[in-house]
């Protein structure tokens, strides 16, 4: 794809590599038959070669509308077309560059800026949206049916293991999964402590930086970016790996050495973190014929499998969480559409709401054609998600494998 950006733009890092993805683009449009957004609208424009145009035309100096800020922010963000496309455009990170442009150029009406200001203060901070949680559960009966959908129920974490290993690992514990769903890193510390590896957390590490820099508000996600490195960086030399158990936290500290590459006092610690990161499901395949050994028969009926588009598109990992499930005898499978986001995608499924319920609705329905009795997934996202729509039960799959290994009390 020709392109002549403009001044604004033109000999900065950034419009160095959008100009690079965008001559990457043919033009093909094998994008579209995976995109869901273009699924569900039949427009062009809410495509990912539609939006590709869209985000050259601005680049390119062109006027910015509130009509190209709308197609943009219907995007996903899934990475689904990255996964397709035959050219390798990186269209994820072309699309962060100009949406950041378009959230400069148009002003949104007052309501979205309060609801994305609210977001954005919010969910980052463990504490803050741990309270809000709790008081949303406790007046749950006061909330409107929409909020109600959104609140997932109280859930304990159980034991943290205290042994010591020489073996270690650090865990970013992250900013709302220890409120939504505290038992996954429990679980996986569990497991973990069974195989002779110890989990650390480093107290002051927090938000991986998605939830901002995708609401375009990019240099406070940077900020989280670097105060985890800061967090880490005591640690690095005393263990093995950096463990993610939200892959959509994962698929963006492997980027931060790319997203801080430029800054010259975090460049070279922001690409040994991201180097050291590893989603569980890379951590525990190597560890199976030791589980296999000490799971207990799993009886819990069939598993359907979610894997998270940050996962299987944004990281390109895929099967290995299913190989660690049949190694505890969990008999797994995928849905029709596995491929396909659920909807939830970080802050879109409160930003977006009535796309991101079709997505939902379209999800759960082929994970029920599975006939399994429980859904799992990497995200705690999408379990969240998934769950408001459904009386399955839906969880992380780590906690199956903690189930599996844990005896039969008596």
């Amino acid at each position: 794809m020709q392109t002549n950006l403009a001044d604004f733009i033109k000999h900065t890092p950034e419009g160095a590599e959008a100009e690079a993805i965008l001559r990457a683009c043919v033009h093909c449009g094998f994008c579209t038959a995976t995109c869901p957004t273009y699924q569900l609208l039949g427009d062009e424009l809410d495509g990912p070669r539609g939006r590709i145009y869209l985000i050259k035309q601005v680049l390119e100096g062109a006027p910015v509308t509130a009509k190209t800020q709308t197609h943009l922010d219907r995007c996903l963000t899934c990475r689904n077309c990255e996964t397709t496309c035959p050219s390798g455009v990186k269209y994820g990170r072309l699309a962060d560059i100009g949406r950041k442009v378009v959230e400069q150029r148009v002003q949104r009406p007052l309501g979205e800026r309060f609801k994305r200001a609210v977001l954005k203060q919010a969910l980052p901070r463990k504490a803050v949206f741990g309270a809000a949680l709790k008081a949303g559960q406790l007046f749950r009966p006061l909330l409107s049916p929409a909020l109600q959908d959104k609140l997932p129920p109280s859930r304990s974490a159980g034991n943290w293991p205290m042994r010591e290993h020489e073996r270690k690992m650090l865990l970013l514990d992250g900013c709302a999964q220890p409120a939504m769903a505290p038992n996954i890193n429990a679980a996986t510390a569990r497991v973990l402590d069974a195989l002779g590896v110890q989990l650390i957390v480093a107290p002051k590490a927090g938000c991986c930086g998605a939830l901002r820099y995708h609401l375009n508000d990019q240099e406070a996600g940077l900020d989280d970016m670097r105060r985890n490195i800061d967090a880490w960086w005591p640690y690095v030399d005393r263990v093995e790996a950096i463990v993610m158990t939200a892959s959509g936290c994962g698929v963006t500290v492997k980027e931060y050495g790319h997203l801080l590459a430029h800054d010259a006092a975090y460049a070279d610690k922001a690409q040994r973190i991201s180097a050291m990161t590893r989603d569980l499901s890379e951590i525990l395949p190597p560890f199976e014929p030791e589980l296999a050994r000490g799971a207990r028969t799993y009886g819990g009926g069939g598993v359907a499998y979610h894997p998270p588009c940050t996962l299987q598109h944004g990281q390109q990992i895929r099967g290995k969480v299913e190989s660690v499930l049949r190694a505890v005898g969990v008999d797994v499978v995928l849905c029709a559409d596995s491929h396909l986001c659920c909807g939830s995608a970080g802050s879109y499924s409160l930003l977006q709401p009535e796309l991101s319920l079709q997505l939902r609705d379209r999800k759960l329905a082929s994970l029920a054609d599975t006939g399994a009795s429980t859904i799992v997934s990497a995200n705690v996202g999408c379990t969240a998600h998934l769950q408001s729509g459904t009386d399955t039960p839906v969880m992380h799959w780590i906690e199956l494998i903690d189930r599996a290994l844990t005896p039969r009390a008596g």
